[in-house]
C-alpha cells in the first residue's frame, strides 16, 4: 500500500523538463571543470600505479659451438679409453650403455679443457669456457634486437655449480661497457631453473621501473668444473648428460620491438621432502671427488613434483571450460565416491607449443605423460637433447628457436616453459607472441634445422 501510494503522488506531480546539453555546459563553473579533471586525472594515475604493467621479451640469442667443440661418440669413447689413471673400464662401459639411451646426438658440443689428458677443471679454464659461451650469446642478442649495451639497465646473470671472482655478471659489463648505473644481480645454485627464476626476478623488476626499462638475462652452466673422474655411477651420470651452452634474453617493459609478451609465472618447490631434496646432490664420493649426484629416483620425484606443481599452474592457465570439467571429477570422485578415471586437464588446449627442459629421455616422457602432450607437442624437446644435449636452465630457448626456425610461431600463439632444477624446484613460464620472426632465422639450428626432427633409435 505505501509503495503504491507513493507511486501515485510521484504521478500527480508536474513533469519537469530535461535540461539540454548546452544548458549543462553553460552552468559548469571554472571550479567544477578543475575539478573533475583533477578527480579523472587522480583516478587514471590510480589505475595506471595498481596495474600490472606488461613484460615483454624483446630478442634472445644462444650460443652455437664450432666444429671444433663437437664431440661425437668415438671422439668421447677413445678419449675415455685413455683416461685410465681417472676412469676404469666398469666406469667407461656404463657410460657408454647410458649414453645408447640417452637420445643425445653426435653434434654435440664440449669446451676445449675437456679434450686435454687430463681433463682441465681450472679457473682459467673455467673463464675461458665462459666468455665464450656468454659472449657469443649476448652478441647474438644485441644483434637480433639493433640494441646496444648502452640500453640495458639491469643485467641478471645464472650459473649453477661455478662462481668466480670478480663474478660473471661483473665479466659482462666489463665486457661490454654496461653503464655506471646498471643494476646487476648474480644468481648460483639455481639448477635447470635458473633461466625462468631470472624471467621471474626481471619481471619483478620491470613492473616497478619506469617504462622503457630493460633487463638483459645470461643463463649458462659451465663444464669444464663439473666433469666427474670418480667411479660412483649416480655422478657419472651428469658426464653423459651435460652439454655446453648458453642463452641471452633482453626483456623489457615496452612493447615497442617485443616479440613475446609475458604471462603467468609459477614455481613450486619440494625440497621439504627427502627424497626430492637429495635427487640431484652436489657431494664427494668415497674418494673424495666432487661430483653431482643425480639419483635414479629423479625422474619420479620430478613426475611427483609435476603433479604438485600442475595443481598450482593449471588455475592460471587453463581455460574456464578445463577448470570446470577438474572440478567436476573431483566432486564426482571425493564428493560422490565414483569410480573411474580422474580427470586430466587438457593444456594442449591452452599452449600451442610446449618448451620442456631436456634433463634427459626418461624426464621427458614423464612430463608427456603427467600434462597428456602428443609426441609432437615433445618434437622440440627431443631434438634439443639430440642436437644440444642438456645445456641447463639455457636449454629452454633452444627449443624455442626450434620452434621459429621451423615456422611454426604464429602471432598469438602461446607458448608454455617447464623446467625442473634440484630441490625440487619446478618453474613454469608463459609466452604469448605478439611478433613472429620477420624473416627465417635459424639461430642455433642454422645449418641442421633441414635435417630435423630425426628418427630417434634408442637402445632399450
Amino acid at each position: 500500500m505505501a509503495v503504491a501510494a507513493a507511486m501515485a503522488v510521484m504521478l500527480q506531480r508536474p513533469w519537469t523538463t530535461v535540461p539540454s546539453y548546452d544548458d549543462l555546459v553553460s552552468s559548469l563553473t571554472p571550479f567544477h571543470v578543475v575539478t573533475v579533471t583533477i578527480l579523472v586525472t587522480g583516478v587514471a594515475m590510480l589505475w595506471r600505479a595498481c596495474r600490472a604493467r606488461d613484460v615483454y621479451l624483446v630478442e634472445y640469442g644462444c650460443f652455437l659451438g664450432s666444429p671444433r667443440n663437437r664431440v661425437p661418440f668415438a671422439m668421447a669413447l677413445e678419449h675415455g679409453r685413455h683416461l685410465t689413471d681417472l676412469v676404469d673400464d666398469e666406469s667407461v662401459k656404463f657410460m657408454v650403455r647410458l649414453y645408447d639411451k640417452s637420445g643425445i646426438g653426435e653434434e654435440t658440443s664440449v669446451p676445449d679443457s675437456f679434450r686435454f689428458i687430463p681433463p682441465n677443471s681450472g679457473v682459467d679454464a673455467s673463464r675461458e669456457e665462459a666468455e665464450l659461451v656468454i659472449f657469443s650469446a649476448v652478441d647474438k642478442a644485441f644483434a637480433r634486437s639493433g640494441m646496444s649495451p648502452s640500453d640495458i639497465d639491469a643485467l641478471v646473470f645464472t650459473c649453477s655449480f661455478t662462481t668466480l671472482t670478480p663474478e660473471f655478471a661483473d665479466v659482462i659489463v666489463n665486457r661490454y661497457k654496461l653503464r655506471p648505473d646498471v643494476r646487476s644481480v648474480n644468481l648460483s645454485g639455481m639448477g635447470c631453473s635458473g633461466a625462468l627464476i631470472c624471467v621471474g626476478l626481471a619481471r619483478n623488476l620491470l613492473r616497478v621501473s619506469h617504462p622503457g626499462t630493460h633487463v638483459l638475462i645470461v643463463a649458462t652452466e659451465l663444464l669444464s668444473s663439473l666433469l666427474y673422474t670418480g667411479t660412483k655411477r649416480e655422478m657419472l651420470v651428469p658426464n653423459v648428460l651435460f652439454r655446453m651452452g648458453a642463452a641471452a634474453m633482453i626483456m623489457s617493459n615496452s612493447p615497442e620491438r617485443a616479440r613475446f609478451r609475458l604471462g603467468p609465472i609459477v614455481r613450486t618447490l619440494t625440497a621439504a621432502q627427502d627424497m626430492d631434496y637429495r635427487c640431484a646432490f652436489q657431494e664427494e664420493d668415497e674418494q673424495g671427488i666432487t661430483g653431482i649426484n643425480l639419483s635414479k629416483d629423479l625422474p619420479v620425484a620430478a613426475a611427483n613434483a609435476l603433479k604438485s606443481h600442475i595443481i598450482a599452474f593449471g588455475p592460471a592457465v587453463l581455460p574456464v571450460s578445463e577448470l570446470l570439467r577438474v572440478a567436476f571429477s573431483f566432486f564426482r570422485h571425493k564428493v560422490l565416491g565414483m569410480e573411474g578415471k580422474v580427470y586430466r586437464p587438457a593444456f594442449r588446449k591452452a599452449f600451442q607449443h610446449f618448451c620442456i627442459h631436456p634433463g634427459g629421455r626418461r624426464v621427458l616422457y614423464e612430463v608427456q605423460k603427467g600434462l597428456g602432450l602428443s609426441d609432437g607437442d615433445m618434437e622440440a624437446s627431443h631434438m634439443t637433447l639430440h642436437r644440444f644435449g642438456n645445456m641447463a636452465s639455457s636449454s629452454l630457448l633452444y627449443e624455442l628457436a626450434y620452434i621459429e626456425a621451423k615456422g611454426r610461431m604464429g602471432k598469438g600463439d602461446r607458448v608454455c616453459m617447464i623446467s625442473f632444477s634440484p630441490g625440487i624446484d619446478c618453474s613454469s613460464v608463459v609466452w604469448e607472441c605478439v611478433k613472429p620472426p620477420a624473416e627465417p632465422d635459424n639461430g642455433p639450428w642454422a645449418g641442421c634445422i633441414h635435417r630435423y626432427p630425426v628418427q630417434l633409435h634408442i637402445k632399450k
